[in-house]
């Protein structure tokens, strides 16, 4: 028998692509992170054909290889926020020009299983260009990141997402030490924005790639 777990997940993944759908999203499933990237690049980006490629925070892109992939072909123009030669002001002015990109790559912290992209933001970058902006947005998302409805994706993100990504990223809250969410005050506090995306307007203008693996947190 071939595996069950990637079997299941299958399953799992055609309904939530069928709920995307329904919900204007466009949606595929790939059955790894490499399947994925060149579903991306040989697929996807020729029928967007875009001008300028960006990217907001996402293990889940970067895990593809796609990040260096895509800024090294020397096919788009790229606006890339993850220059780390970048500081102060002049981050954050990168980050606005990605808005206006034809493309964005990003992650989600979590899908329902009706279709709905839930997420909580630190600056705000990333999900001001899953709202709007950039002409088209293409959201890479792990199996892991699947939870029946609202509740358990505010749940996962607050107690497992966020927490791990504050200890990722050496911030100076609470949760880095205890692991557990204290709804802090700390000035590094990376959970300020939510937002909750129902639909897809205008229909198609997000990509969600779907992939049978665990990809980020």
């Amino acid at each position: 028998m071939e595996n069950p777990t990637q079997i299941y997940w299958n399953l799992k993944l055609v309904a939530a692509a069928g709920a995307l759908e329904k919900n204007g999203y466009e949606a595929k499933i790939a059955e790894s992170k490499e399947e994925a990237a060149t579903l991306i690049k040989d697929e996807l980006l020729p029928s967007l054909a875009p001008k300028t490629v960006s990217w907001g925070g996402s293990l889940s892109f970067t895990a593809t290889g796609l990040y260096h992939a895509i800024r090294d072909a020397g096919d788009y123009e790229i606006i890339d926020t993850y220059d780390k030669s970048l500081e102060g002001e002049a981050k954050i002015q990168r980050r606005r020009e990605a808005l206006d990109s034809d493309v964005y790559f990003t992650g989600t912290n979590a899908l329902t299983e009706n279709g709905w992209l839930v997420n909580l933001d630190m600056i705000g970058n990333r999900v001001a260009a899953m709202t709007f902006g950039p002409r088209n947005v293409v959201v890479v998302c792990g199996r892991n990141k699947l939870v029946p409805g609202l509740e358990e994706a505010m749940q996962r993100i607050k107690d497992y997402s966020a927490p791990v990504n504050a200890m990722r990223l050496d911030m100076k809250t609470p949760c880095r030490k205890t692991g557990v969410c204290h709804d802090c005050d700390s000035p590094e506090r990376i959970c300020n924005t939510w937002t909750i995306q129902e639909k897809c307007f205008p229909k198609g203008r997000i990509h969600v790639i779907l992939v049978n693996e665990d990809l980020g947190f």
